[in-house]
């Protein structure tokens, strides 16, 4: 028997019908999906530590279940000592299966361990449907050992989504159970 992620079989049995009686879809082609959720973290001390990216890509492995890659810097900025192609942070997308895993352990695990939580703010939607939120410490997640850590990094989450308004994609992830602060 296949397994299949507990949002995923949230989503075909109860939140397409809820989509669509609040929307008033007439077609299940027409509800908004998730399609992929990109995972990133700005490592700019990297470039006076060439560690600090093979720990960033340890962690954001750890986090995601999925092997992280270094970002690159595009062009030259010497103000900041920066040469084009110097590794300068960790990304991870992730889709399918992993998307699904990933965002029920971001719901019920780790953004409720973050300090002083009083829900997500719902003010990073970018008007084509898709989420950007950020994450200001990486201990919230479970599989990272506070142990271990040398320095506390951020990342940003972006949730990208098929809806074609940011209503229709904020109450995608309303059924989610993604904990929004304020009611649109």
């Amino acid at each position: 028997m296949n397994y299949i992620p507990r949002l995923k079989e949230k989503y075909t049995k109860e939140i397409i019908p809820a989509l669509t009686e609040e929307f008033k879809y007439t077609t299940v082609m027409q509800v908004p999906k998730l399609t992929k959720i990109a995972v990133n973290q700005g490592l700019g001390d990297a470039i006076a530590d060439k560690k600090l990216i093979d720990v960033g890509i340890d962690e954001m492995t750890q986090i995601t279940g999925q092997k992280a890659v270094a970002t690159k810097s595009k062009k030259d900025i010497s103000n900041f000592k920066l040469r084009r192609q110097m590794p300068i942070g960790v990304r991870v997308t992730l889709r399918g299966e992993r998307m699904y895993e990933f965002l029920d352990r971001l719901i019920a695990v780790a953004v409720p361990r973050v300090r002083d939580f009083r829900g997500i703010n719902d003010k990073g939607f970018d008007g084509r449907g898709n989420y950007t939120f950020g994450v200001t410490e990486q201990i919230i997640f479970p599989e990272i050992n506070i142990d271990k850590i040398n320095k506390i990094q951020g990342m940003d989450i972006t949730f990208v989504t098929t809806a074609p308004t940011d209503k229709e994609a904020h109450a995608l992830l309303k059924q989610f159970g993604f904990p929004f602060k304020n009611q649109k």
